[in-house]
């Protein structure tokens, strides 16, 4: 039987290029997501399911399905996240701050809490976490968004230790500027916060990596195929940055 993996918001975005790059590779592929919708649209050999992933007791419902229905899991993409209000601190609301840790941070660890033990009864598997390059760098105007990345990167860290003598490997991956939807929305935030155009701060953000461009959905989801294949096998604890090298956060006009 192919292996298999379980992506969060895999209904659109990077979540579904890693679906699609996944299923290329020949594993059976899992997707949960809250658009119902999105999740629609996914390919029919996919299992999908709506699910909150800041829901405890929705997430142990999903991993209690996955364990009844395929026995096993090779792979989990802890890739949901939410991009938080764009902002100077001091006007960002407690409820902005808490929605943004809760799905992007709490959503990174109920996907490995409830990872773990089957993997542990496989001894093996691959824990994948979608940080940022806010992981890396300060970014000024993203204080929610920022410290959720961050928390995943030490929330991997620590994983990659304790999980480590099982056989499970985990990994962050950091995308930079991602061409898409999602990141068409903080360039209009930021434009409009920062009294500049949206070209202005699009060129700002490719011009700080020494690329100087944007990466694709697919470039972070071959990262996590390569991750979760045996190539990696010693690959485990590691901050990957896919960005194009990222050198200026912030954007000037």
């Amino acid at each position: 039987m192919s292996q298999g993996v379980l992506i969060t918001a895999g209904a659109s975005g990077i979540g579904r290029a890693m679906g699609d790059a996944f299923a290329a590779a020949g594993w059976r592929v899992w997707v949960t997501d809250v658009d119902s919708a999105a999740l629609d649209q996914a390919p029919e050999d996919w299992r999908r399911t709506v699910a909150d992933v800041s829901d405890d007791s929705a997430m142990a419902a999903l991993f209690a399905e996955v364990a009844q229905e395929w026995g096993s899991l090779d792979a989990v993409c802890a890739n949901a996240g939410v991009a938080g209000p764009t902002a100077l601190v001091e006007d960002v609301t407690l409820d902005d701050w808490r929605a943004c840790l809760s799905v992007t941070l709490d959503g990174a660890f109920l996907s490995t809490k409830y990872a773990a033990p089957m993997m542990k009864t496989a001894g093996s598997g691959a824990i994948i976490l979608t940080s940022s390059t806010a992981g890396i760098h300060g970014y000024p105007n993203r204080a929610p968004y920022a410290a959720a990345k961050w928390g995943v990167i030490g929330l991997m860290k620590t994983l990659a230790m304790e999980l480590g003598p099982f056989g499970i490997r985990t990994n962050a991956i950091c995308p930079g500027a991602v061409e898409g939807p999602r990141m068409d929305g903080v360039l209009e935030r930021e434009a409009t916060a920062k009294g500049m155009t949206r070209d202005q701060v699009y060129a700002g953000y490719a011009s700080g990596t020494s690329m100087r461009r944007f990466v694709e959905a697919s470039d972070i989801a071959n990262m996590a195929v390569f991750l979760a294949s045996d190539s990696a096998r010693l690959v485990s604890g590691q901050v990957i940055a896919v960005d194009g090298h990222t050198e200026n956060p912030d954007p000037k006009p």
